[in-house]
């Protein structure tokens, strides 16, 4: 028989559990009654064999110990525990007020439950370390091939091979063989039967993208009998982030893969009312200090007040950002060019203090008023730089979904990029954004972005 260590955890985890409800009711009633004879009083004793009853009922209809390896993880673990313990507090509640038990201790009930989760966090918490030990090591290990070779099928083995405490173990690729494949293949199609049945192999990944179908269609009529799981690897992330959504026509599921256009309706309206509000707040009550900085950039050096640059806004429509100018006039004679940091020979001395401050970034709030930004959003790029980011990041093209922001969680938790490759750095924060954003969110960042303008930390 496959796994015959396996089958030894379920049991072992009910009785672990029944015994920590038990020494958790008898612990309980020492701490408040000072003596661990609770045999002795009938009505405990018959409370202590409801417990047992009521958690049995538990384990059978609501199968809390069943858990596939990759969700055997100590806050899954913990969740399913809390969930069941509540559940098992309601019954008992229950249980106490038809029977009208209220000589019963609360306090003693409430020991108990804390006791209980304690302890039995406690051992799921050194069994679940002791089982990722042992299967690092290569014991208690799982066999799994993936059929049909591409880039979806690496992703699998790379994610196993960064979690070996999983225990699962690749042995092969499976396709037709060409001249860029063939060195990598373990066998062709005609060899899977063969190969599940003489290696053990648990679990076959199918990669719906290159698998030949009609090969599919044998593997899941074999598996029953040769004792294996087929799991279907299919690549919806890119359509995941543009918001889609599974409906279910019955028992049928349905991948929905238009937009959500009546939430983003209620996001971008409820932002769009924040971001005037805001900025108008912004420009009145801080006039003194676009006073102020508007005449200290004209005496620390020659050339115009503002700056204006083309940047890339909303769906790819170009549109013109206004900051304080920081540099010497003419600083890009040469072309297109990042800034190389506060040390940067082109940027002023007073221009430092802005960037530092992110002053410079303050007449941005009439683009939010005219529409083209947001207060917070991904950081604008031109046209020139997001062509190099797209070759490195494709996935750069999300951000395009939303307004670009004066400050962002890239710009927070990395600031101004240098060059290309920071920017695609930069980008992995951003990336957060278009799926999360909310008001909430848009307060804490700005909040953030205040702490980083008080502190000088900007770059």
């Amino acid at each position: 028989m496959k796994h015959r260590y396996s089958i030894i955890f379920l049991p072992l985890h009910i009785l672990a559990d029944f015994f920590c409800l038990n020494a958790a009711f008898i612990g309980a009633y020492f701490l408040q009654f000072g003596s661990a004879e609770v045999l002795n009083e009938p009505s405990y004793t018959s409370l202590l064999l409801i417990f047992n009853v009521v958690w049995l009922a538990i384990a059978i209809s609501l199968k809390p110990y069943s858990f596939p390896r990759q969700l055997f993880k100590i806050d899954h673990l913990l969740k399913k525990q809390l969930t069941i313990i509540a559940v098992h507090i309601a019954i008992i509640s229950l249980y106490w007020v038809l029977v009208q038990g209220y000589y019963f201790s609360r306090a003693h009930l409430l020991y108990t439950y804390i006791l209980f989760f304690v302890s039995g966090a406690l051992y799921r918490i050194i069994g679940l370390l002791v089982l990722r030990e042992y299967r690092s090591r290569g014991f208690n290990n799982r066999k799994y091939i993936v059929v049909g070779y591409g880039k979806l099928s690496k992703s699998i083995t790379r994610y196993y091979e960064t979690h070996p405490e999983m225990g699962f173990r690749f042995a092969g690729f499976f396709d037709h063989p060409t001249t860029d494949n063939q060195a990598i293949l373990k066998g062709r199609y005609e060899d899977l039967t063969d190969y599940i049945r003489t290696h053990n192999v648990d679990s076959v990944y199918c990669c719906l993208p290159y698998i030949d179908n009609a090969y599919l269609r044998t593997l899941v009529d074999n598996a029953e009998s040769l004792d294996y799981q087929v799991k279907l690897l299919v690549d919806f992330r890119g359509f995941l982030s543009r918001g889609a959504s599974v409906e279910y026509h019955d028992f049928l599921p349905v991948l929905n893969l238009s937009p959500q256009i009546l939430a983003d309706f209620q996001v971008n309206a409820l932002k769009r009312g924040f971001d005037i509000a805001f900025s108008l707040g912004v420009l009145i009550l801080g006039l003194p200090i676009y006073a102020l900085v508007a005449g200290l950039t004209l005496l620390t050096s020659k050339g115009p007040v503002l700056y204006a640059q083309e940047r890339i806004g909303r769906d790819g429509k170009p549109f013109t950002i206004f900051k304080f100018r920081s540099m010497y006039i003419n600083a890009e004679l040469s072309g297109p060019s990042l800034s190389q940091g506060l040390q940067d020979s082109r940027i002023t001395p007073w221009g430092r203090f802005m960037r530092r401050t992110r002053l410079d970034e303050l007449p941005q709030f009439f683009n939010v008023l005219m529409g083209d930004m947001s207060v917070v959003g991904p950081r604008p790029e031109r046209q020139y730089f997001i062509d190099q980011i797209v070759e490195l990041a494709p996935e750069y093209k999300n951000l395009l979904r939303v307004k670009p922001g004066i400050t962002s969680i890239g710009q927070i938790k990395f600031g101004y990029a240098a060059n290309v490759d920071e920017m695609v750095k930069r980008l992995r924060f951003d990336l957060l954004y278009p799926e999360r954003r909310s008001l909430f969110l848009d307060v804490w960042i700005i909040a953030q972005t205040v702490r980083v303008m008080m502190q000088g930390r900007g770059q």
